[in-house]
């Protein structure tokens, strides 16, 4: 999942936003992105230096490990997705919704202030939404 979702035009970017301005809109509502590897692989050096200038300095990109060892862009707001890293701070919305696993999910991780960052590939804005407010309700 990214920003650039076109089925949310209407429903969370506004109809008239520039596509150039989408990422910083995101950033505003959610505190990280997690990017497909032929999206990150595929961004040069200066789109990477635009991608980072457009959001704020607590904002992450999440990025799915590639097959190939390829390096990602230094930046400790740029993380790899490793299958132990996902383990400890990836919540999927789309295999596991329940809103009550997610909130004892939040304390736990609250409690080791090991961050926890929530998705969904199908990009269900109404699910990331409601995530969203639970981690804000529960100060996290």
């Amino acid at each position: 999942m990214n920003w650039d979702r076109p089925d949310w035009r209407g429903r969370f970017y506004p109809e008239d936003l520039p596509a150039d301005w989408m990422l910083s809109y995101y950033n505003t509502q959610f505190q990280a992105v997690y990017l497909p590897a032929a999206m990150w692989q595929a961004a040069p050096d200066a789109v990477w230096a635009q991608w980072l200038g457009d959001t704020q300095d607590g904002f992450c990109f999440v990025l799915e490990p590639d097959d190939a060892g390829t390096v990602p862009p230094v930046s400790p707001r740029v993380l790899l997705a490793t299958p132990a890293w996902t383990t400890a701070h990836v919540w999927w919305l789309d295999q596991a919704p329940d809103l009550r696993a997610l909130a004892q999910r939040i304390a736990q991780q609250a409690t080791t202030g090991e961050p926890l960052f929530v998705f969904s590939r199908r990009g269900d804005l109404v699910q990331l939404e409601r995530a969203n407010n639970l981690k804000q309700v529960m100060g996290y």
